[in-house]
């Protein structure tokens, strides 16, 4: 490969953890090979975007944030719609923010509509992030449509496909709204192809997976295994859809005083551990922990089956349990159990008795722990973070010495 000169590469995405921390390593590891990066994000997650060697690039987002998950709404509509306002607002902000330092490069997370506006604006070839599943051969038919048409129509998706369709016209791209959203020119997928449904009908030309792009992450603490601990459960919703007491008082019902184990349990920001009860001994509640530093050391782990969650136990080999709360959670869990690494529990049947039974199950099966053996090995064969950021650099060299046009994109 061809390496390219330093070059400055711009990444755009909101303020969700979710969808921060699948990119930081690889911003981390283009700034240690001497590029100039810029990251635009809500004031929010500006230090942790800074702490990974980008230059924060500030704009104010109107969507809901993870300390506000009940905002989004139940409907489809509610879940679509503040995107598309969100970047209508944030145009013109991130277009001020790069007037006179336009990037050579962008990189986008999925919800980042601007930037692709922006990229062809600019001229420059753009790279999606995606940190989670990407739409197959046959996709739009399977899942699109039945999902969406019944959406278009009623008022309000006429609306938003309306004003959706118009933006991307005024922005001089010839794209469908479906295309607009899930049709990038280039994506690198952030998960373990083991995650992707029908791996085999996704096109490679495209899209490209890389897998997990983990780091170092001492910096977010360590954790200590109780030199009495037989067994360590890790229990985890991530960090928007924690607001669940009673889901957290079965976990203590079922694991409390079990002898042998140590569960820890994180409740996010939104319970108070006084919500719980007693808590017994062989319970550590905390409100946030450092995930992957557990996970390394636990024999179980009970996941709401997010993306980022469902990645790290596969990759430190650890058996689940998910109990999915929203959006790709619950094909997430559905695809694990699939591989013979999980139990999928859906909340409304996530009693004391059925989750202990779930992960005494899981734990002690060799077969599960075979599998994850077998899928750890493919998943390092993916390269993840160096991968990641050979296939950038691949982008940037292909374009290098070529001027900017002020026309599309490649596709």
């Amino acid at each position: 490969m061809t390496t390219p000169r330093p070059a400055h590469i711009a990444m755009f995405s909101i303020a969700a953890h979710g969808h921060v921390n699948p990119s930081l390593e690889v911003i981390r590891e283009l700034v240690a090979r001497g590029h100039r990066v810029t990251y635009a994000i809500p004031p929010a997650l500006a230090e942790k975007v800074a702490e990974a060697g980008a230059e924060p690039k500030l704009w104010n987002s109107t969507l809901p944030t993870d300390d506000d998950p009940d905002a989004w709404g139940t409907k489809l509509i509610d879940h679509v719609e503040p995107f598309l306002s969100d970047a209508l607002q944030a145009e013109p902000q991130l277009a001020a923010a790069y007037e006179g330092d336009e990037p050579d490069l962008v990189l986008y997370d999925i919800t980042a509509y601007p930037a692709r506006t922006l990229a062809h604006r600019w001229g420059v070839p753009i790279v999606q992030f995606s940190p989670n599943l990407v739409a197959w051969e046959g996709y739009e038919e399977e899942v699109g449509k039945p999902m969406f048409e019944p959406l278009k129509q009623t008022p309000r998706g006429k609306a938003f496909y309306e004003t959706f369709a118009r933006w991307i016209a005024d922005s001089g791209m010839e794209l469908s709204v479906e295309d607009f959203m899930g049709r990038p020119d280039r994506c690198l997928v952030l998960i373990p192809e083991a995650l992707q449904p029908n791996a085999d009908r996704v096109d490679r030309s495209r899209y490209t997976f890389v897998g997990a792009c983990q780091g170092d992450r001492s910096g977010q603490g360590d954790w200590q295994r109780p030199a009495d601990a037989e067994r360590v459960l890790l229990v985890s919703l991530g960090s928007t859809f924690t607001k669940q007491p009673a889901f957290y008082r079965e976990c203590v019902k079922a694991f409390g005083d079990l002898p042998g184990w140590h569960m820890v349990l994180q409740i996010g920001k939104h319970v108070d551990a006084a919500e719980l009860g007693t808590i017994p001994a062989n319970v550590e509640v905390r409100d946030w922990v450092p995930q992957l530093a557990i996970l390394k050391q636990a024999d179980a782990f009970i996941t709401h089956a997010g993306a980022g969650g469902s990645q790290e136990g596969l990759a430190t080999g650890t058996p689940m349990v998910c109990v999915p709360q929203a959006v790709d959670q619950f094909g997430n869990a559905d695809m694990l159990q699939a591989l013979g690494v999980a139990r999928h529990v859906p909340t409304e049947e996530a009693t004391a008795e059925t989750l202990r039974e779930a992960v005494l199950a899981v734990a002690g099966d060799p077969e599960v722990a075979r599998r994850l053996k077998e899928i750890q090995e493919q998943m390092a064969a993916e390269g993840g973070t160096q991968r990641a950021a050979d296939l950038i650099e691949a982008e940037l060299a292909a374009v290098q010495g070529t001027p900017k046009s002020g026309s599309a994109p490649r596709a």
